[in-house]
């Protein structure tokens, strides 16, 4: 395995290296990963922030979102665990080396700034604790308000729980990530009146439309704050 990363590490570092002036520029870097069709990551390419997209990673080989980064001519790279589980005896220390082994590919792009857009896997401190080491701003979109629907399926339980009269709102989150799910401290909240009547699928909709400017707006916030220090 780490044969492997060191050849990973090797064609990232070829594809994008830096030169020391570049690598000190004022204009902060910012890494992006995703999981899926990356319609986070297209509202991101589009905006206008005050910073730059230098790498998207995915953990799903066919994720669309590769494509729309490539078309935007932004390097992407692929790190999955399922390599992981023939190597370790258990799933707890696979996750724990492939974490270890995604926050040097991480750390190989000196982003400033890593945004977890529609990432689907729960980070530890194996990934974690490195890039807090290097003053690396980590920050995560999660669709419900802060203490509620921790995890996946966020929406839909949010729907549920309105049928069942236990909520009236939902919304959408930008947050640090820390190694409990969801549970970092919120940089961005935007609320969602729940309708009567309104589907499970109309609700997803209005939330991912909400999702695609909190996404920036949050982005934008923690971009700004590291100009200004």
């Amino acid at each position: 395995m780490a044969s492997y990363l060191l050849a990973r590490l090797l064609s990232l570092t070829d594809a994008t290296a830096t030169t020391p002036e570049a690598a000190t520029a004022t204009t902060p870097r910012i890494l992006v990963l995703i999981s899926g069709s990356g319609t986070n990551l297209q509202a991101l390419i589009d905006a206008e922030l005050p910073g730059k997209i230098i790498h998207v990673l995915s953990n799903r080989k066919n994720a669309f979102g590769l494509e729309r980064a490539q078309k935007a001519g932004i390097p992407t790279s692929y790190h999955n665990l399922v390599p992981y589980k023939s190597q370790y005896p258990t799933i707890e220390e696979a996750r724990l080396a492939y974490d270890a082994d995604l926050a040097q590919l991480i750390l190989a792009q000196k982003p400033d700034l890593v945004v977890c857009a529609g990432w689907m896997h729960i980070l530890t401190t194996n990934t974690l604790e490195p890039l807090q080491a290097q003053g690396i701003d980590i920050i995560n979109l999660h669709p419900a308000l802060p203490g509620q629907f921790d995890g996946k399926d966020a929406i839909a339980r949010a729907w549920q729980a309105f049928q069942n009269g236990e909520i009236t709102e939902t919304g959408v989150m930008i947050h640090h990530v820390i190694a409990a799910v969801d549970r970092g401290e919120p940089i961005l909240i935007k609320k969602i009146q729940l309708r009567e009547g309104e589907s499970v699928e109309e609700l997803e909709q209005r939330v991912h439309e909400v999702e695609h400017v909190a996404i920036v707006e949050g982005t934008r916030m923690v971009l700004e704050d590291r100009l200004r220090k």
